[in-house]
């Protein structure tokens, strides 16, 4: 049993391994895609395979809908040569179940595969035609928090967006750059409809992908590569930026899955680690709880994705059950666990949820500072999420997700996951009450120090501004908190990390002292959180 196309002829040999295949025929979905393609989604990674892809296969599966997605990666092109094409761009997709057992399916959804890589002629070609045709309903991402961004904490330009503004469309190298050029292609085509969808965890999603395609669009038009009419076009009714919420947990390859898969008599289902450092497999494994919910505003026309779970309402729901999510019931949870579980020693984050410490940090951080200032957005229930985050979802033996991963990008997350709240409590007076944010913080910073508890050394996960803030933490010494100074300082400043200037209103002190206390000595990190908790 291989992953590919022809394979999926064999039924009784997959059902009998266990397997779901799709309820349509997929070459024919392709070819219908092909010929007429609605939704164009732009991250190849895990999240989008195993949730994204899920909900149209539920809507192909049911007759709800007759053609899939076609997947593109701005960042990694690896994904697309090593683990759509081989494979005919089918996914095993593997749901993880609390109590041990497991769920597989073969996703047949995602019909085809593009590099946007601007120096391919041929890739090139094809976005151009996907994005001049009429049928195209909608594009979405999942590209992370960081895809986003076109300036760096000066609020300066990067230097591939700067080269991106003086080459023109025609050669576009940053993710925001390229959708801009895409979108110019769709303006000439006759300024054609479209829905614009971020799907990733950041607050206003929406508003920050708008933001970043106008700022290029705007200085294309400045130097003469578009006409006004362009901008004029990305504002009007005509293209939309719809705000969402996703969530869904797809942690890395499981080795335990792999082996079952392989027990199964199913092949090639070895994971691989790209040289852009993206751990990938032709299975996903991810936990089986999924939300999204997506602002209903699609110009023109969009798949039936209520039938699939998708909750679609307004702009003020999806804001309030964004940040329901990302600033109370799951994120911040997971960024605390991530750097303290590093400091720690742990791996899994399952195993955290075994640790007294642990466990009252985060519910500390969710129940006592995050649910008394977050909004109840009415379609989900902020206090049943978080208990189902708490009690069910994080302590999964049974989802391998490492605190490791979770760690990655941190500057890029703090202040959604943390700065929201922290204003809440700004604005009411009541910013000396926390203390879980500001531990989490300290912990942050600690764990940029690259030492564990016991001052072995531990790598860093990737983060855009890792070498910066290392460099501005440079001289402090374990043991020696008079090192500290004043190095934290310009950090916590810094409005463009935390949303807001945590020494101004009032919070820097604490996180200050926090931190002294971290690096107080071997054993430090465990003593302060059973001082303070």
């Amino acid at each position: 049993m291989k992953l590919n196309i022809a394979s999926l002829k064999n039924k009784s040999a997959w059902e009998a391994a266990g397997v779901a295949l799709p309820k349509y025929d997929v070459a024919k979905v392709a070819e219908q895609t092909a010929e007429k393609p609605i939704w164009l989604h732009f991250g190849a990674g895990n999240i989008f395979r195993g949730f994204i892809g899920s909900i149209q296969q539920k809507l192909l599966n049911d007759g709800l809908s007759d053609r899939g997605i076609i997947a593109a990666d701005t960042f990694d092109y690896e994904i697309i040569d090593k683990i759509y094409k081989p494979f005919d761009n089918l996914t095993l997709n593997v749901s993880l179940n609390p109590d041990g057992s497991t769920d597989c399916e073969i996703l047949g959804s995602i019909v085809g595969a593009l590099k946007a890589d601007c120096g391919d002629k041929a890739e090139m070609a094809k976005f151009k035609e996907i994005f001049a045709s009429p049928s195209l309903q909608m594009i979405s991402f999942t590209i992370t928090e960081k895809g986003y961004a076109i300036k760096n904490t000066s609020g300066e330009l990067l230097p591939i967006v700067e080269s991106d503004i003086s080459n023109g469309p025609e050669k576009p190298r940053h993710a925001m750059s390229f959708v801009a050029a895409m979108l110019f292609e769709r303006f000439k085509a006759g300024r054609l409809p479209l829905a614009v969808v971020s799907m990733d965890n950041c607050s206003h999603n929406g508003e920050k992908l708008k933001s970043s395609v106008m700022t290029v669009a705007k200085a294309w038009v400045e130097k003469g590569f578009a006409p006004k009419e362009f901008t004029d076009y990305l504002e009007s009714r005509a293209v939309s930026f719809p705000w969402s919420m996703i969530d869904k947990i797809t942690p890395r390859p499981a080795k335990t899955v792999e082996e079952k898969l392989a027990a199964a008599g199913i092949e090639d289902m070895s994971p691989i680690i790209t040289s852009k450092n993206t751990y990938i497999a032709p299975f996903v494994n991810a936990e089986r709880p999924q939300y999204l919910v997506i602002e209903d505003d699609f110009p023109n026309g969009r798949p039936p994705l209520e039938k699939a779970g998708v909750y679609l309402t307004d702009r003020e729901t999806v804001n309030k059950t964004e940040r329901m999510k990302v600033t109370t019931c799951l994120n911040p949870l997971h960024t605390a666990l991530a750097v303290y579980g590093c400091m720690l020693g742990y791996t899994l984050i399952c195993e955290e949820m075994k640790d007294e410490e642990l466990v009252k940090l985060i519910k500390k951080l969710g129940y006592d500072e995050g649910l008394p200032v977050v909004v109840d957005p009415k379609i989900i229930s902020p206090r049943a999420f978080i208990d189902e985050v708490v009690n069910e979802r994080l302590p999964n033996p049974f989802m391998p997700d490492a605190p490791q991963r979770i760690a990655t990008d941190t500057s890029q997350k703090v202040g959604i996951r943390f700065g929201e709240t922290i204003k809440s409590y700004a604005k009411i007076g009541k910013i000396s009450k926390l203390k879980a944010v500001p531990l989490a913080i300290a912990g942050w910073l600690r764990y940029l120090l690259a030492l564990d508890d016991n001052l072995e050394p531990i790598e860093v996960s990737s983060d855009p501004l890792k070498d910066e803030l290392q460099a501005k933490l440079a001289g402090i010494e374990i043991g020696r908190p008079e090192t500290v100074g004043e190095k934290l300082r310009p950090i916590l400043e810094n409005e463009t990390i935390f949303g807001s200037n945590l020494v101004e209103i009032g919070l820097g002190e604490k996180i200050e002292e926090y931190f002294k206390e971290l690096i107080a000595g071997k054993g430090a990190v465990r003593e302060t959180l059973k001082n303070h908790l």
